[in-house]
């Protein structure tokens, strides 16, 4: 980060404070030691003496966050797209040994530096586009040594990377071969062995599963659930994408960060979130990618409050779409989501979807991740995507070259 202060001026500034953009138009933003000391307007501006950024009159947005990928992986799964568009299910496609299994073997198969070498073109094509902090999940090592691989490359990539990465941990994303028809004992192994291991290593910041009809089940996501909470990690899960497992619930009860997809939500999966402050995160990508005609429900989420997240989803199977801005106007599109609910579900919300609260928002005291873009228009962000319309991005406040 930079000690020298820094000002942005000739900017309008979406804050993302209060329910929508939080607007000041002719605004001014001040920075040192990486953290925000002043927003407002420009005629209220205390004196500066460092360094000013013409935003020539564009806009500032809290730099974007990614709340939800699986961006570490190795291999290719563009013959299951294929599949897919001659009538296979995605069921039927992991029933066959496809899918996440697929993936597995491929990852399995790489070594920590080739990982790292096929993700990093990824993770700067999310920077390109604005993106400061992502998280990024394991999920396709499914053994202590190949889980760890994962989450190694994810901190090795923000080492690399002018980018914060937060790594969770998703064992319980499919079952390895070793562990075939046996779930009970796979879980028992994760709950044994993986998560204390790699939580001892420093290599997890929260623990995710996918409780799913062909995941894992209730009890199974609530052991290690437990698990985790007995270690104070965080928690989020995969629910209630492919049908209504009632796994919102459960994360709720949990206390969980976040639940992910939710396109078979309830009401009472939404009361749940809503009592827990669980933060709601669509996927707008996997939505589309696999052609589902099941809405996540909107109206309820708003009925009772919950905060609505947006993310990439970022993987080679189901979202293999490298652009938060484009989930920003399929979550216009697709979700009928408000322009202004979709730039909160990738700044503000996914900061909450990943329990961080020094970020997402442009006021005194966050860290100064910012956007400044090339058009004054809020709903520029959502009404259209491409990686030339980012001017400049500061990440801790230190410019990006």
């Amino acid at each position: 980060m930079s000690n020298q202060p820094q000002r942005i001026s000739n900017v309008s500034i979406a804050t993302m404070t209060g329910d929508g953009y939080g607007l000041v138009p002719d605004g001014v933003v001040d920075f040192a030691d990486g953290t925000i000391t002043y927003v407002g307007s420009r005629v209220a501006a205390p004196k500066h003496h460092g360094a000013v950024f013409d935003g020539a009159g564009g806009l500032l947005t809290p730099g974007l966050i990614d709340c939800h990928t699986h961006l570490v992986w190795a291999g290719s799964r563009a013959d299951e797209f294929s599949q897919r568009l001659h009538g296979a299910s995605y069921a039927d496609i992991a029933a066959a040994g496809g899918g996440i299994a697929a993936t597995v073997r491929a990852t399995r198969a790489a070594t920590l530096a080739e990982l790292i070498a096929v993700t990093e073109p990824r993770l700067q094509a999310l920077m390109a586009e604005g993106v400061t902090t992502i998280e990024i999940k394991s999920g396709y090592g499914l053994s202590l040594s190949d889980e760890r691989k994962q989450l190694s490359a994810a901190r090795a990539l923000a080492e690399r990377a002018a980018v914060s990465v937060q790594t969770t941990l998703l064992a319980a994303h499919a079952l390895p071969p070793e562990f075939k028809q046996r779930p009970d004992d796979y879980i028992d192994h994760i709950v044994q062995v993986i998560l204390p291991t790699l939580v001892a290593e420093g290599l997890v910041d929260a623990v995710d599963a996918f409780c799913e009809s062909i995941g894992f089940s209730i009890a199974q996501t609530e052991q290690l659930f437990a698990a985790a909470k007995a270690l104070d990690i965080p928690l989020k899960l995969h629910a209630e994408q492919l049908s209504n497992q009632q796994g919102s619930a459960l994360a709720a009860r949990y206390q969980a960060l976040s639940c992910d997809h939710l396109e078979y939500l309830d009401e009472a999966g939404v009361r749940a979130m809503a009592a827990s402050g669980t933060v709601a995160v669509l996927l707008p990508g996997a939505f589309y990618f696999l052609r589902e005609t099941q809405l996540p429900p909107l109206a309820l989420l708003r009925e009772y409050g919950v905060p609505i997240a947006l993310a990439t989803d970022a993987n080679p199977g189901t979202s293999p779409l490298l652009s938060l801005q484009l989930m920003l106007n399929m979550g216009a599109t697709l979700f009928h989501l408000t322009p202004e609910e979709c730039l909160r579900g990738v700044t503000v919300n996914a900061a909450k979807a990943l329990g961080l609260s020094d970020r997402g928002q442009l006021k005194v005291g966050q860290r100064a991740d910012i956007c400044c873009w090339k058009f004054s228009d809020a709903a520029e962000l959502t009404y259209s995507f491409s990686s030339q319309r980012l001017a400049a991005c500061w990440h801790h406040g230190v410019l990006r070259q």
